[in-house]
């Protein structure tokens, strides 16, 4: 089930009925947000849910068995069973395919043969982000930062709690598990909070994201047959495509959350405000980056800490790498992930250097030069990222530099864009980064709001009117491939 579809639409206003009308009783509450999510995911492929079901009993009981264990073997085993289910599943799903085509392709790159065959199966939606929710439950229980919780019905909850479970954020136990622990109670201004967050992620996602879709298809599908402006016009539509769609469902995420009462982790802070690669990944998709920061590049470091200072360069590059074979199994991710390690090793590296520059020169000029510096280097991961081969990549770099190809125009004629809705797409996109930058202190868009009654609901109303008059129908998100 898609936030931006009919059933949607109508699953959410009955789902926050049945469950406030338990409002006395949470436990029964648990239950219904189980009951809950568990179709919500079934509408996608019930078939599936069966390993959001492994995962989460695999889970519950190694938690235990760890927190019971006091013999640090029989501790670290209970933890490698976490590990080789989760991951097994994560490997066989995403994974497997990838490795053993490219396994194959060695083989005969050498004149051996190979029988090692591929798998026919689809990508379990949400996959990535409960596997990495539950294995930080049985790793912060391992390390002793975290007791396990006895309570099945909120552990299974917690891991496929509707709103984030496909995509979002990664929630940490600590922090999301003991929300289903006590009773909550309806807060009116958390709720209009939470339904402003929400109308500002379909903002995003129906207005700007879709709409830069139709563009950014189109160029990156025929790149061998557009000229240099038309291909770095593609790039910077699609890095806005990304984050609209991706901050787009954060919010809604996050927003439909605070409508029953729970409190998401905030999961993106005006990233391309940003004056450094290195803050721009502390403000994009922040609870991978934390998981990525406690549970790699910490291990990885401090494995290597005889390196001493190259351990830490060595441990970025890897945590960088593995965040972009996160994200898909083709080396295009994997060029996503180890373009941003090299350029966050090389602002590491000259943090001194860097500071003393800003001393001579002025620290406006440095950090405008930190800011155009940092939307290259992103604009330059984006095309990996959106490339479907590494060869499209290189060569969608190349006709960068021609002088020849067709035009924009061509473009809007062939996804029927006319120069009104033009208008109105880049008059969203400027309303979306002035609106951003004024309330970038804030949780989100919209988390303050002009006090005049009538400027603040000619705003919602305007919102309205440009969702309804852009929807070309639901859309799939992004990051529901991942």
């Amino acid at each position: 089930m898609l936030f931006n579809s009919l059933e949607y639409l109508l699953f959410l206003p009955v789902a926050f009925a049945m469950y406030w009308s338990l409002s006395d009783k949470y436990k029964v509450q648990n239950v219904l947000l189980l009951a809950l999510s568990y179709f919500f995911y079934s509408c996608w492929d019930w078939r599936f849910l069966s390993l959001i079901i492994i995962s989460s009993f695999t889970d519950y009981y190694v938690g235990q068995w760890i927190h019971r264990s006091e013999n640090k073997t029989s501790r670290k085993r209970f933890l490698y069973i976490s590990l080789l289910v989760n991951l097994g599943l994560l490997g066989i799903f995403k994974y497997y395919n990838f490795f053993a085509t490219e396994f194959n392709d060695l083989l005969g790159f050498f004149g051996l043969e190979t029988s090692m065959t591929t798998l026919n199966v689809i990508l379990p939606v949400g996959i990535s982000f409960y596997t990495f929710q539950t294995l930080s439950y049985t790793i912060d229980i391992y390390r002793g930062k975290l007791k396990p919780t006895d309570k099945m019905i909120d552990f299974f909850a917690y891991v496929a709690f509707f709103p984030q479970l496909v995509a979002g954020p990664i929630e940490r136990a600590k922090d999301l598990l003991p929300q289903f622990h006590v009773a909550r109670k309806f807060d009116y201004a958390k709720g209009i909070d939470g339904f402003r967050q929400i109308l500002w992620g379909f903002f995003k996602k129906v207005v700007i994201a879709d709409n830069c879709a139709l563009l950014v298809d189109q160029i990156f599908a025929n790149h061998a047959d557009y000229g240099g402006g038309v291909l770095i016009l593609g790039v910077i539509l699609f890095a806005l495509q990304l984050y609209a769609d991706f901050s787009g469902y954060s919010d809604i995420a996050i927003g439909t959350a605070r409508l029953f009462g729970f409190n998401l982790t905030q999961n993106f802070s005006t990233p391309y405000f940003a004056v450094s690669t290195t803050t721009l990944w502390r403000r994009w998709h922040i609870t991978l980056s934390t998981w990525a920061n406690e549970y790699i590049f910490l291990p990885v470091s401090s494995s290597l800490k005889k390196l001493k200072r190259r351990a830490i360069l060595l441990a970025l590059v890897i945590t960088f790498t593995l965040i972009g074979l996160w994200h898909g199994a083709n080396w295009t991710f994997v060029c996503f992930g180890l373009w941003h390690g090299l350029v966050v090793t090389f602002e590491y590296i000259t943090q001194k250097q860097r500071r003393q520059l800003t001393k001579k020169t002025g620290q406006s000029f440095i950090r405008f030069s930190g800011w155009l510096a940092t939307i290259l280097v992103w604009l330059i991961g984006c095309i990996f990222f959106r490339s479907a081969t590494i060869s499209d990549a290189f060569i969608y770099f190349k006709n960068i530099f021609a002088s020849s190809g067709k035009k924009i125009y061509e473009v809007l004629d062939a996804v029927n864009l006319n120069s009104p809705q033009l208008y109105i797409i880049i008059f969203s996109i400027l309303f979306l980064f002035i609106v951003e930058w004024i309330n970038r202190r804030q949780l989100h868009g919209l988390g303050h709001v002009p006090s005049n009654i009538v400027l603040r609901y000619g705003i919602y109303i305007m919102l309205c009117v440009l969702i309804f008059e852009y929807f070309h129908g639901q859309k799939s998100f992004v990051y529901f491939q991942f």
